[in-house]
């Protein structure tokens, strides 16, 4: 890992070091950063004890702009922590997972060209597309998901988008210390392509991912799917809706033969500052073989509870309400963001029901520019895994600064 990440630094360098500048525009530079401040709790009812983690992430960049449409971002990211929990890297197996290990990593080095209808970005890179359902950063947790890839991005028209991604290696949430080395990277040869087009509310989008796992043969999937997303009110308000259909089958060395639908159906109400929304998401199975996404944001899916970043065997339905807002008055006017959902689990073979689960979230403001956030999750089981609640309390300072020439 530690001789790719050189590489990966080397080249983005000797890139930037390569730009021609004129003398009377030096270049533009600008520091940026995240510090994040988490406290996480877990409550599992097969463990004796419940898990505590204090961590604290620092992820700092400097990006550049050495030439017309020329942009460089080198970026790390920096985690420490304290408190009684399995992180994955700590050893501590006796506790409740909360996947946050301790250490520093090289989080993104890239250069990037754009012109007036496309560009490229090549380097570590972070790659999130449409909903993130099957390629994204896992924003959530401390320790970012990255890429080391090859991305392409061509706009013919203002409507219609094409984005190409080669990915030659994923670096993922648990990082460069985890017990499971399995778990802290992936070598892939995988290719992404997503075609987007877009009318007033209304979003068509279709996609193509093969994704080859050159570490674990039956994880490499074929993934072929189409995405509509609109509305039909005026001012976001009134009636919206997302439906989406993929295949997905075998792909590469994976030793499985299967062919596996997806389907996603949620109808949603705005009024005011208020959505409802209803859905049902079916990830389906042979009865063997389950419709996976081992690349997205797993968190935004299926509960913030996690009981299923990895589909069982027998597949997922997940039925589910939710609704969203914001509110204040004076300097907090509409800065107060709340949700609330609930989620019903079921196996897609044989029915069988998995558990229900709740989740609830209010983000606010803080002085000096900071923002905060609490958050719940609360999974009943009856017939997978056990019961589980989760709390965050979290404090974010996000910011940018310009660099004098």
């Amino acid at each position: 890992m530690a001789n790719h990440t050189r590489v990966i630094c080397i080249l983005v360098i000797a890139l930037t070091a390569g730009f021609p500048l004129h003398a009377s525009e030096p270049p533009k530079a600008a520091l940026e950063w995240d510090l994040r401040l988490r406290h996480e709790q877990v409550g599992d009812a097969g463990s004796s004890r419940d898990a505590n983690a204090s961590t604290v992430r620092l992820r700092a960049g400097l990006r550049l702009a050495p030439a017309a449409g020329w942009t460089v971002l080198l970026e790390g990211e920096g985690v420490a922590g304290a408190g009684s929990y399995n992180s994955g890297a700590n050893g501590k197996a006796a506790y409740p997972a909360v996947l946050d290990p301790t250490g520093a990593e090289l989080n993104q080095a890239w250069v990037s060209w754009r012109g007036a209808q496309g560009g490229f970005t090549a380097g570590r890179q972070r790659i999130a597309l449409d909903n993130q359902r099957w390629v994204g950063a896992v924003g959530w947790r401390q320790n970012e998901q990255s890429f080391d890839a090859l991305g392409a991005q061509w706009k013919p028209r203002a409507d219609l988008a094409l984005q190409y991604y080669w990915l030659d290696r994923v670096h993922r949430v648990a990082g460069d210390k985890a017990i499971n080395r399995l778990a802290r990277e992936r070598d892939l040869d995988s290719h992404l392509l997503n075609l987007a087009w877009k009318r007033g509310a209304q979003q068509l989008v279709g996609y193509a991912y093969l994704h080859d796992d050159r570490d674990v043969a039956a994880a490499s999937t074929a993934t072929y799917g189409l995405r509509w997303s609109g509305a039909a009110g005026n001012g976001g308000q009134g009636l919206g809706w997302t439906a989406e259909y993929a295949r997905q089958t075998d792909h590469a060395r994976n030793p499985a033969d299967f062919s596996l639908d997806y389907w996603l159906l949620e109808p949603s109400w705005t009024r005011g500052k208020t959505t409802l929304r209803a859905g049902w998401e079916r990830l389906g199975s042979n009865g063997m073989v389950a419709v996976q996404s081992p690349l997205a944001t797993l968190h935004a899916f299926n509960g913030w509870d996690d009981q299923f970043g990895t589909t069982p065997a027998k597949g997922l339905e997940d039925r589910y309400l939710g609704a969203s807002g914001k509110f204040g008055s004076g300097r907090l006017d509409d800065r107060l963001g709340w949700a609330l959902a609930w989620h019903d689990y079921r196996a897609d073979v044989g029915g069988l029901r998995y558990g229900r689960e709740w989740n609830a979230s209010l983000g606010f403001p803080l002085p000096g520019g900071l923002s905060g956030l609490v958050k719940l999750a609360d999974y009943r089981a009856d017939g997978f895994s056990r019961d589980n609640r989760k709390l965050w309390l979290q404090v974010e300072w996000r910011g940018t600064r310009a660099l004098a020439p």
